[in-house]
């Protein structure tokens, strides 16, 4: 009875195969189309959740397929990587959300590497700024204009490791 169950449940898919007209050849292609749609969307989906206020509308690019549908197998998410204007605080936060939306997906492409990377380039020129700020500030409070006791402070503060040292490489 089993192989006879078999048997008819072989001849449904045949003749389903036959109404849609598709080969079974054309099927597999239709099935690898699906599997990249979801793949496709998926990993679209996971930029613009995580990016947020900063993240885009995911934009597909599609593909027929033999079946008649159109199936995506190709998609972007713009991400604004602008700095916040003014704010370093707010331009650091909003380089660390950018960073986790670029690698969002579980297999992040080149392109999604290229975002996270420059998204760390932002958040530490940021951080420098708001570094000088910081320093600034407590000058202004403390009523250190002389450069000296200004210098003072500053090697006091390194030698305690309160300033970490940072390096920015600029690309022309």
């Amino acid at each position: 009875m089993l192989a006879g169950g078999t048997l008819a449940a072989a001849s449904e898919a045949e003749a389903e195969e036959s109404a849609l007209g598709l080969t079974e050849e054309e099927q597999q292609i239709v099935d690898e189309l699906k599997k990249r749609d979801r793949e496709v969307r998926a990993h679209e989906q996971a930029h613009a959740a995580v990016g947020g206020a900063y993240a885009g509308s995911p934009v597909y690019e599609y593909e027929s397929g033999p079946d008649g549908n159109r199936y995506a197998v190709g998609g972007s998410v713009s991400i604004d990587v602008s700095p916040v204007p003014g704010d370093p605080e707010a331009t650091i936060q909003k380089m660390e959300i950018v960073k986790r939306a670029a690698l969002a997906p579980g297999e992040p492409s080149p392109q999604d590497r290229a975002v996270a990377a420059a998204a760390d380039q932002a958040r530490l020129q940021a951080q420098a700024e708001k570094q000088q700020q910081d320093r600034e500030e407590a000058q202004g409070l403390g009523g250190e204009s002389d450069p000296a006791k200004a210098a003072g402070a500053y090697g006091q503060a390194a030698s305690t490791g309160d300033i970490a040292p940072i390096l920015i490489q600029i690309a022309a």
